[in-house]
């Protein structure tokens, strides 16, 4: 019988064995926390406020890099802290940045006096809301221009959103990221 050289064959129960097993369960862990909080997050869609862009229970990746260099311009859809709310992440599409003005006539969105194209609501009017959100004092008023360091946001789903015209400008600060693309279930999955 032949000799052979067995000893690349390293019992698993060694301590260094153990030891990488450890360290790289470690390393995976934090590269997974350093993604999480400063590339990417996954959200699940929990309202209709997006339909038809995004549907009940799509699933979705939000991106963070991107709004280390620059703030969300018009038409991004962005996820935030819903500033009646906190603790709780909103998501819905930009229409104007710091200020702009705007304006809601006879179902329709007014940007700086120009009206706005949108596709994405489907024919939806887009109506000021009655009733406000307890971070405010009163009812938001048209034309309504938006203070610095903030952006206007809705719902695609003007109908049934509770958006900007409940709870007023978002401040930049509560943006968390720009929607990139919904994953999950395979039938909705897009570009954002």
């Amino acid at each position: 019988m032949d000799d052979f050289d067995l000893d690349y064959i390293e019992d698993v129960r060694t301590p260094s064995a153990w030891f990488e097993l450890l360290t790289t369960i470690v390393v995976a862990l934090v590269m997974a926390l350093v993604i999480r909080v400063f590339i990417a997050e996954t959200y699940a869609v929990p309202s209709g406020s997006m339909l038809e862009t995004i549907q009940l229970g799509d699933r979705l990746v939000g991106e963070k890099v991107t709004l280390k260099w620059r703030d969300p311009v018009p038409g991004d859809i962005v996820t935030f802290e819903d500033p009646d709310d906190r603790g709780v992440t909103l998501i819905k599409r930009v229409i104007a940045t710091e200020g702009q003005v705007i304006d809601l006539q006879d179902g329709y969105v007014i940007v700086d006096g120009m009206l706005l194209d949108e596709p994405y609501v489907e024919g939806k009017p887009t109506y000021p809301l009655d009733g406000h959100a307890s971070n405010l004092d009163a009812n938001i008023t048209f034309p309504y221009t938006v203070p610095e360091g903030c952006i206007w946001v809705m719902g695609d789903n003007r109908t049934n959103s509770l958006d900007s015209r409940y709870f007023g400008a978002v401040h930049l600060s509560s943006v968390t990221s720009k929607a990139l693309f919904i994953f999950w279930p395979p039938e909705d999955a897009c570009l954002l």
